[in-house]
């Protein structure tokens, strides 16, 4: 039984196919569909039968095949048929899948002739066959029978358009010896959607029902009405032949006998017949596997080349090997120690583009984060001069005070020196969750030990919360250092006596000291809070300096939007939407006015946290500053002096208190980061990389720490699984090339005597006598030949597709459907 040609690949691809399916691997060989095409009762299904070899498909006489029948062929080490429609049932009798045929072509079309795009997929699972799929389809027609409508030509045609116009597709046109070939309604087809006619094979059957003196001589061999690839003479069983149940076997030797003593054929015997075309086919398939051989070993080899050094490594690795765990040990702890230095101080190597992380995100903390939290504590001016009053009246008490109290700027300066350990305490807090989640970025890569990372975890943790300690203690120390002494000599202070000559703006922060008009951000911001009717939330290029904020249409910087001052301009947080995912904030004018055509405040929205910290520092450099609670703002409601005197000295104490707390916090942005890199950051690099090694082994139970998971165990035993698996392929990769040849496409014949189906029309036709406007036929349904997991049925495969455009393949107007009287 079978195809004995394909037999001589068949074991050099099933040895390709099981060493990459022991890996999860697939082989991307993806063999051609052979579809046959041709009139009614030409020879179709018996062509087919032959190629598989076994005799499963209905016959009779007129339109047998009314539906088309995908059969996949699948390689199998059982041989069995599969039906889509029911699947989980296995026909071992192929007289039992003929009638099954049968059936579900009745139960869609009727039994009166009827016909149905909608395919039949059968799978055959055999050890004789390689994975290709070959589509029986409905023969060709002209006349309507039975229940078939007037247009029946023009549906059959579009069928068969749906398979062949695949590139993929080696279309099989087979025309009966004894009609006219000149007008071989399969070859116009072929024509049409192959004109140069490098998938056409032309197979000519019933050579024996030929009248007596006359023979294909001359289109057999190539000469009368020529095709690129010739044509091949094939012999079936007649009717009487399948009645009496002759078999497959005993056929291919009448028609091998036939053809060696029939007079005009014997000296091309050996090109004709079955076995032949088998072995066409099979060249064909041989063609497309070296084709695909080099893409495909250069990926196997891209493979092997990544597995290499990672199953060097696994080879030497030996679980039970005491001095192999502890070498392993060592080389984890220090990799780990290099990671995490590398995350801390950055690397060119292996950079995320995606997010920030380690040391770049400390940095942020360092000079975005916590300058905000920072300009986040200072009081306004109405509080600050509240507070500045109220203390020079109680220190006066009774009494009327001539004089500034200079013991009033004390009290001042230490309450707001005493304000800084929240948002110091909030700082360090921040880069030790940092510190953290770098270290567990790092340790990931110990998850082949478990006990091993739960104990490195645990003491570099404990370690990173015993120097936050320490740090803590230092900045507190720091702070009370500062309230110890308030320095009234530092020469950055302005003193009292020129306190009176600093000008009523001295209440920005004089210690950002920006050159005019410097551009401090650029990027891309959303304003989304624009109506739907003005154009909805619309991206643009901004640009904010010491002095603007302005917008422009893209990053050329060409079409500006507009330009807002920041003059009386503050910020507010917008809480974020349940629906979007963007982070929101906006600005608006103190005093009430349009910031922006008829808006009172811009939202601007940006995609990450990041973003928002970003401009919020940068707005703050520029002199925009957060809005306070309305709460607050009630509380520390307008306070009126009636006394001048205590007016000025208000003025006065506010001047010194803003001098003094600009050298206050210029000294605690540069100390903090310093603080917290010395006793923080550099102290657990320092631990990781001189002291977890020793405490790891202090634990006494390095053997234990060693212990692989079993998810380790698995993806090892994987590795050099997989990497056996790619040497063994490309090795049969090598055979397949040395045991195979290509043979070369024939060259371009004079195919002009095929006339396109654009040209030829029914006399009888509705467009006979004028031109024709043709369509598209749909594209073929999607078929996977590549196993048995497909997971589309017919019906699904034609809804959605029937109605589809395929480029330049034809399809005639319909005929009128006659009136009936």
């Amino acid at each position: 039984m079978g195809n004995r040609g394909m037999e001589d690949l068949i074991p050099l691809v099933n040895r390709l196919q099981e060493a990459l399916s022991t890996v999860g691997q697939s082989c991307s060989l993806h063999l051609p569909q052979i579809a046959v095409v041709g009139g009614q009762s030409a020879g179709k299904s018996s062509v087919l039968e032959n190629f598989v070899g076994r005799d499963f498909l209905p016959r009779g006489s007129g339109i047998v095949t009314r539906r088309p029948l995908i059969l996949q062929l699948l390689n199998s080490s059982a041989e069995y048929g599969e039906f889509f429609h029911c699947k989980g049932r296995k026909f071992t009798d192929f007289g039992d899948i003929r009638r099954e045929i049968e059936s579900e072509t009745r139960r869609l079309t009727g039994s009166n002739k009827g016909i149905s795009p909608v395919p039949i997929t059968l799978k055959i699972y055999s050890p004789h066959v390689l994975n290709l799929t070959l589509v029986d389809l409905p023969g060709i027609t002209k006349v309507p029978v039975g229940d078939q409508p007037a247009d029946i030509e023009y549906q059959i045609r579009d069928i068969i358009m749906q398979y062949i116009c695949k590139e993929n597709c080696l279309i099989l046109a087979v025309t009966p010896a004894n009609t006219d070939l000149a007008n071989s309604d399969a070859l116009k087809l072929a024509k049409d959607v192959d004109p140069q006619g490098q998938r056409t094979i032309g197979v000519i059957t019933k050579l024996d029902l030929m009248d007596k003196g006359t023979d294909a001589k001359e289109i057999l061999e190539n000469r009368l009405l020529p095709l690129r690839r010739g044509y091949i003479g094939i012999v079936n069983r007649s009717q009487k032949d399948i009645d009496g149940n002759k078999d497959i076997m005993t056929a291919l030797e009448s028609e091998r006998d036939f053809f060696m003593s029939h007079p005009a054929y014997k000296h091309i015997a050996e090109r004709m017949g079955t076995p032949y075309l088998q072995r066409i086919l099979n060249q064909q398939l041989t063609n497309h596997i070296r084709e695909a051989l080099p893409a495909f070993r250069s990926h196997l080899q891209s493979q092997l080349l990544a597995l290499n050094r990672k199953a060097e490594e696994y080879k030497k690795f030996s679980p039970d090997d005491a001095s192999r765990r502890t070498k392993t040990l060592l080389q984890l702890v220090q990799r780990l120690a290099v990671d995490f230095e590398k995350l801390i101080e950055g690397s060119g190597d292996k950079v995320d583009t995606v997010t920030l992380s380690g040391g770049a995100r400390i940095n942020q903390i360092f000079h975005e984060r916590f300058p905000n939290e920072l300009v986040k504590i200072e009081s306004d001016e109405r509080k600050l001069r509240q507070e500045i009053n109220y203390a020079i009246r109680n220190i006066h008490g009774v009494r009327t005070g001539l004089f500034t109290p200079d013991m009033a700027f004390e009290a001042i300066v230490k309450k707001q020196i005493t304000s800084l350990k929240g948002p110091c305490i909030k700082f360090i807090d921040m880069v030790s969750q940092e510190l953290i989640t770098t270290v567990y970025q790092c340790i990931s890569k110990l998850s082949a030990f478990p006990q091993l990372r739960e104990e490195t975890e645990r003491i570099i943790i404990t370690e990173i919360r015993e120097q936050e300690n320490k740090c803590r203690d230092q900045v507190l120390l720091l702070i009370d250092i500062q309230l110890a002494y308030i320095n009234t000599k530092h020469e950055d202070f302005i003193g009292f006596t020129n306190s009176q000559q600093v000008n009523s703006q001295s209440n920005m922060n004089s210690s950002v000291q920006i050159a005019r008009n410097q551009v401090i951000q650029k990027g891309w911001l959303t304003i989304s809070n624009i109506g739907i009717m003005k154009g909805g939330a619309k991206e643009f290029w901004f640009i904010l300096s010491t002095e603007s904020l302005s917008w422009y249409k893209d990053g050329e910087e060409k079409e500006k939007k507009y330009m807002l001052p920041l003059d009386n301009l503050k910020l507010r947080d917008v809480e974020k939407s349940f629906m979007s995912s963007k982070f929101v904030f906006a600005i608006f004018n103190t005093e009430l006015r349009n910031v922006y055509k008829d808006y009172k405040c811009l939202e601007l929205a940006c995609n990450s946290q990041e973003e928002l910290d970003s401009w919020k520092a940068s707005l703050l450099r520029a002199g925009v500053y957060p809005e306070r609670d309305a709460a607050e703002e009630q509380e520390n409601g307008a306070q009126t002096f009636t006394d001048p005197q205590l007016e000025r000295q208000v003025e006065t104490i506010r001047n010194l208190v803003d001098s003094y707390m600009s050298i206050i916090y210029k000294t605690v942005r540069d100390l903090m980061p310093k603080t917290i890199m010395h006793l923080m950051i550099n102290s657990v690099k320092e631990f990781i990389s001189s002291e977890l090694l020793a405490q790891l082994y202090a634990l006494g139970e390095c053997s234990a720490l060693m212990d692989e998971s079993p998810e380790q165990k698995q993806h090892r035993e994987e590795v050099l699984r997989k990497h056996s698996a790619l040497k063994e392929a490309l090795t049969v990769i090598g055979e397949i090339s040395t045991s195979t040849f290509t043979t070369p496409l024939p060259p371009p014949v004079d195919s002009s005597w095929i006339q396109h189906q654009s040209s030829t029309h029914p006399k009888n036709s509705a467009t006979a006598g004028r031109p024709v406007i043709r369509g598209h036929a749909p594209p073929a349904p999607s078929v996977n030949p590549s196993g048995p997991n497909s997971s589309s049925d017919g019906l699904q495969q034609l809804t959605g597709q029937h109605n589809r455009i395929t480029t330049s393949v034809p399809r005639r107007q319909p005929p009128a459907i006659p009136g009936v009287k």
